[in-house]
């Protein structure tokens, strides 16, 4: 049984090793972190998943971005230790933290991913949104957390403002 808490400052290094693990080395080379750069995630949205023991065996990100001058929430990474894939716990991060950002006020969704999982959860290819190069543009997902959030909504991914 797995309990999800927001991450706080000592689950850093637990994460980033988590994330180490499930993705190829240079994940930070990546496009979308560039968009991340100097942009404090979206804490209330950033969970994790620790058995009973403290083992941490999943987290999730999120982190603002900026399409056509709307406020998007760009998801990424969430990451399941090979251990526990499998076992539903990267589907328990990504509906619960869904559901945290609709209550906090969020009303749309991004990520770079596989459609015929995240597609489970309602997100679906939207060819509007232009992300930063090198990614296919067939892995652009979306997901409207309120009735027509997406209506209108075009352009290239910006990155947020930093606060301050």
């Amino acid at each position: 049984m797995f309990q999800l808490t927001e991450e706080n400052k000592q689950d850093w290094w637990d994460v980033e090793a988590l994330f180490d693990l499930c993705f190829a080395p240079g994940r930070e080379a990546l496009s979308s972190y560039r968009l991340r750069d100097g942009v404090p995630p979206v804490a209330p949205l950033c969970l994790v998943a620790r058995d009973g023991d403290g083992t941490l065996g999943g987290a999730i990100r999120y982190w603002p971005v900026v399409i056509g001058g709307r406020d998007v929430l760009l998801l990424g990474p969430v990451a399941v230790h090979p251990t526990h894939q499998g076992e539903g716990l990267g589907g328990l991060l990504i509906a619960d933290s869904l559901a945290r950002a609709r209550a906090r006020g969020w009303s749309r969704v991004l990520l770079i991913g596989d459609a015929p999982y995240y597609g489970r959860f309602g997100f679906a290819r939207n060819g509007a949104v232009g992300f930063p190069p090198p990614t296919n543009p067939d892995r652009i997902l979306t997901l409207a957390l309120d009735e027509g959030a997406w209506d209108g909504v075009a352009g290239p991914v910006e990155k947020a403002r930093a606060p301050g």
